[in-house]
């Protein structure tokens, strides 16, 4: 007669079932809680300005940034027609939409500059010029760029001072100042 039960194969094969779920079920709700998109689109952030500035010296031009809500655009200054293009015929500093859920704030000296959409038409012969600018000089504007997760309000920030240099804070720094614990 045979022994009603399970064999030392049978349960192996449902240990390494219920570890592949919960490996999944972990990956999935990102237990560490960092958000990889909001960080990801933060470091090009910085790494585009950063590379805008040091451009900024090398050839002698203004540069500039334009902010939006949900977007953001980098601009270059013509002396010779006195106005501000966007830099869109270079690739890496195209017009560039935030994915969805992200949403970007802008402080500057300490206040947060109300963003309204960038309508492109083509009537207006005077396009709206950069919120930051970065000058010939190595000068800049000194701002605080918040990119925020919109359902669960975590953020992670750029900022700039009058020298150019950039830096930038992970969201765990951020949540953990909003929260009242030094960092």
């Amino acid at each position: 007669m045979r022994s009603k039960g399970f064999t030392l194969v049978e349960i192996l094969v449902v240990v390494v079932i219920i570890a592949i779920v919960i490996s999944f079920a972990v990956l999935s709700i990102n237990v560490t809680g960092r958000d990889t998109q909001l960080d990801d689109e933060s470091r090009r952030i910085e790494g585009l300005l950063s590379l805008l500035h040091e451009r900024a010296l090398l050839e002698g031009r203004d540069f500039g940034l334009r902010v939006a809500p949900t977007s953001y655009e980098f601009l270059e200054y013509e002396t010779r027609r006195d106005r501000w293009f966007a830099m869109d015929h270079e690739s890496q500093f195209r017009h560039r939409d935030l994915p969805v859920g992200l949403s970007i704030q802008l402080q500057l000296d300490a206040r947060t500059v109300v963003l309204k959409k960038v309508e492109k038409t083509f009537a207006s012969d005077q396009p709206n010029p950069p919120q930051i600018t970065v000058a010939a000089s190595g000068e800049g504007t000194p701002f605080r760029l918040i990119l925020q997760r919109d359902a669960t309000q975590i953020k992670t920030s750029v900022t700039g001072d009058t020298l150019g240099k950039i830096a930038r804070e992970n969201t765990s720094r951020i949540a953990d100042r909003s929260a009242g614990k030094k960092p």
